[in-house]
């Protein structure tokens, strides 16, 4: 995973670059997400992987599939990354790209993990706190888990907040055993 990251590293900052340069930066995440979903494909993948097509015919498939959502720099983009086989790094390439454009506009996202739905105002409320103490903007998805029998989990980049019930019990066993 970190020998990936190191070689999207470059297509990303200057994926960046561009898109500070030219006010992008939404455009260029919207782009990076449907190119990834495209390479995330297994057909998409196969096809990429074979012999089968001249790196031109794949590019052309590529933006055929993308259509309209690609503008003339992210077929460039595909394109260039088609002529260097690296088109499988575009989910690599989006995640750097997106973890620059957070750091740029000072925000982060994070997820709550929790046995059971929370409501908006709650969700709303954690959001609040976690940008208090990480001192940017924080963007909260919530999911379900019903394995944790209670509480909740939040991870925030490095930051992982466990008050799950599991959690707990996990961390009474190791003490309890030693």
């Amino acid at each position: 995973m970190a020998e990936l990251t190191t070689v999207a590293r470059p297509y990303a900052q200057a994926v960046f670059k561009r898109a500070q340069e030219t006010g992008k930066l939404t455009d260029w995440s919207a782009m990076l997400a449907v190119a990834s979903e495209v390479v995330a494909d297994p057909g998409m993948a196969d096809i990429i992987g074979g012999a089968r097509l001249s790196r031109g015919q794949i590019v052309d498939l590529f933006v055929e599939i993308c259509g309209p959502r690609l503008d003339a720099e992210g077929v460039n983009l595909i394109r260039v990354l088609a002529d260097n086989r690296r088109l499988t790094l575009l989910p690599e390439i989006t995640a750097v790209y997106e973890a620059y454009r957070a750091e740029a506009e000072s925000t982060m996202e994070a997820e709550m993990i929790t046995a059971f739905p929370v409501d908006d105002a709650l969700r709303d409320k954690l959001a609040q706190a976690l940008a208090a103490r990480l001192g940017r903007a924080v963007h909260l998805s919530a999911t379900v888990d019903k394995t944790l029998l209670g509480g909740a989990v939040i991870r925030a980049g490095d930051l992982v907040i466990d008050g799950s019930v599991r959690g707990k019990l996990e961390k009474l066993s190791t003490a309890m055993s030693q």
